[in-house]
C-alpha cells in the first residue's frame, strides 16, 4: 500500500487505532468545524467547547445539506444530533 503525501497522516492515524479527519470551518456559534468521510459515512463535528463527536451512517446527501445550510447549528440540532449513532472522540 502506497499512500499519497496527503494520506500519510490518515494512514498513520489508522495504524495508531485512531482516525484523523480533515475538518472545514463553519459559521456557527456552537460548531467550530466539520469533517466527513464519505466512504465510511462518518461525520465528525468539532464544537466550540473543543469536544469532537463522530456520527456514523451519515449519507453524503445529509452532509451536503448540512454544509450548505444557512444555519449549521440548527441543522445539526434538527437533523443530526438525535438521528445518528455517535461517540465522543475528544
Amino acid at each position: 500500500f502506497r499512500a499519497l503525501p496527503s494520506e500519510r497522516a490518515v494512514v498513520a492515524g489508522r495504524r495508531a487505532g485512531k482516525f484523523l479527519m480533515e475538518r472545514k470551518r463553519v459559521s456557527a456559534s456552537n460548531i467550530r468545524a466539520v469533517g466527513y468521510d464519505a466512504g465510511r459515512q462518518f461525520l465528525e463535528i468539532e464544537f466550540s467547547s473543543g469536544a469532537i463527536v463522530q456520527y456514523s451512517g451519515v449519507s453524503p446527501e445529509v452532509h451536503r445539506r448540512f454544509m450548505s445550510s444557512p444555519s449549521p447549528g440548527s441543522f445539526y440540532q434538527d437533523q443530526i444530533e438525535e438521528n445518528f449513532p455517535s461517540k465522543r472522540v475528544r
